[in-house]
């Protein structure tokens, strides 16, 4: 039995062993082909280790690729990831029960999917690090393996390793929205959901979002409206301050809804949004004014990627402390 959560991709690693590039590969008990003839030869030793791996997934996360691009790679250097847990007990029967924070239909993605086929390819990650100029920033030992396409092709569809294999989806991130449609109308809201938006940069998303709000308040004159909408958004980080794609999405819309009815939340499900120790922030038509008041300047915030302390001096961080689930994130945007 797999109980498998979104965010396990970060949580546990293995690196799987490629040998030194140059020497002769190991076999799968890790021992050269000299040493079995009986030659004192050493096993050896992996090239990839778990810092290299620790430096990669914070080369990724701050480059602006969506989840599935940055999976993508994760599966290919790991022994766990891409299907490759599942491998590891090819004949076993095999039920994996998943709490996914990914878009629907993806479920290949969830904590890179240890368990199940990896429909993405090394032609793939080999794609994703020229798409976002990556190789220069990656470690060495894995520089040199994208340079030398040398990456390992993960288990596909039809793989023995799937032939005793169930999987079953416990929740996600629907069921969020769900939950909160039905708030939203037992308080007096017209709600609806849109996920439309769902892996798009933030400012394309804030635009998008702030827009559809626009025209539900056009459409339902006199009565309050709610626009509920889930998935991530894409943020490239581009200072060394505290935050999260959460909080700079409502740092984005805060001047746009400078003076208006309008009020938005963005959090993540799980407590934590990017490296702050809030889950997201809120903010609204009074917002920018309080803000400059204070002397905070939302545009430099944003270039210093410093939401947090933005929406933590004025009292509007939303802090959760970790739930210990992750079924994406929640925006709720409200205006009469």
């Amino acid at each position: 039995f797999f109980l498998i959560s979104g965010g396990g991709s970060a949580l546990v690693e293995k690196p799987l062993g490629f040998a030194p590039l140059g020497v002769a590969p190991l076999d799968k008990l890790g021992v050269s082909a000299a040493l079995r003839q009986g030659r004192q030869d050493k096993p050896l030793e992996k090239s990839v280790r778990l810092e290299d791996i620790t430096e990669l997934n914070r080369v990724l996360v701050r480059c602006g690729a969506s989840i599935d691009e940055i999976n993508a790679i994760r599966k290919h250097l790991s022994a766990i990831k891409g299907g490759r847990l599942a491998e590891a007990a090819a004949k076993a029967h095999k039920v994996t029960l998943l709490l996914s924070d990914v878009p629907e239909g993806r479920l290949a993605t969830v904590a890179s999917g240890p368990t199940l086929p990896d429909p993405t390819t090394v032609e793939t990650c080999y794609q994703v690090a020229e798409r976002y100029d990556l190789l220069a920033r990656f470690p060495a030992s894995i520089r040199q393996l994208f340079e030398q396409k040398k990456l390992k092709e993960t288990p596909k569809p039809g793989a023995e390793a799937f032939q005793r294999s169930q999987v079953f989806l416990v929740a996600s991130n629907r069921d969020v929205l769900h939950a909160a449609h039905r708030a939203a109308g037992a308080r007096g809201f017209v709600a609806e959901c849109d996920n439309t938006c769902d892996d798009w940069e933030f400012r394309r998303a804030a635009e998008c979002l702030l827009g559809r709000l626009e025209q539900m308040r056009r459409e339902n004159p006199n009565q309050p409206v709610c626009l509920i909408a889930g998935g991530e958004v894409l943020v490239k980080v581009t200072g060394d301050g505290v935050g999260g794609r959460n909080q700079a999405l409502v740092l984005e819309c805060i001047e746009k809804i400078a003076g208006r009815p309008v009020a938005i939340l963005s959090a993540g499900t799980d407590g934590i949004d990017g490296n702050s120790p809030a889950a997201g922030a809120v903010g609204d038509g009074d917002t920018l004014a309080r803000a400059q008041a204070l002397g905070l300047d939302p545009s430099d915030s944003m270039q210093r990627s410093d939401s947090f302390h933005f929406f933590d001096a004025l009292g509007d961080t939303l802090r959760t402390g970790p739930t210990h689930n992750n079924l994406r994130d929640l925006r709720l945007l409200l205006a009469r």
